[in-house]
């Protein structure tokens, strides 16, 4: 289980090779996305078969990288008109989207008005 970032949650729109390692992943923070990846952020990662995520963090002095493989089943990860760019998401829809559900939903469930109790 992952605990929820003390910053914010960025996605790296786009494909990346999962053979990537922390530095080139931190490059790619870098240059890309143009964040700095020694912060409280987490940045997410997917591969083009959209069944592979890394996520990268920084820690006190050194970074974490996380990797979530699935067996069955793809991440509903988003399609962006240009490569990589980076677009931040809640905690709330990271946990969604590791769990395979539709992140992009506003509320889990729709609120039921005038409901009377028989």
């Amino acid at each position: 289980m992952i605990i929820a970032p003390a910053g914010n949650v960025y996605l790296a729109t786009g494909i990346t090779d999962m053979r990537k390692s922390i530095n080139t992943l931190g490059l790619l923070v870098e240059d890309v996305l143009e964040l700095n990846p020694e912060g409280p952020h987490w940045f997410v990662f997917c591969n083009r078969r959209r069944d592979k995520l890394k996520i990268l963090q920084w820690d006190t002095n050194g970074f974490w990288l996380h990797y979530r493989r699935l067996e069955n089943g793809k991440f509903k990860w988003p399609r962006h008109p240009k490569d990589t760019v980076a677009m931040e998401i809640t905690a709330r829809q990271l946990r969604w989207l590791l769990d395979g559900l539709n992140w992009q939903n506003t509320v889990a469930h729709h609120p039921i008005n005038g409901l009377k109790i028989s």
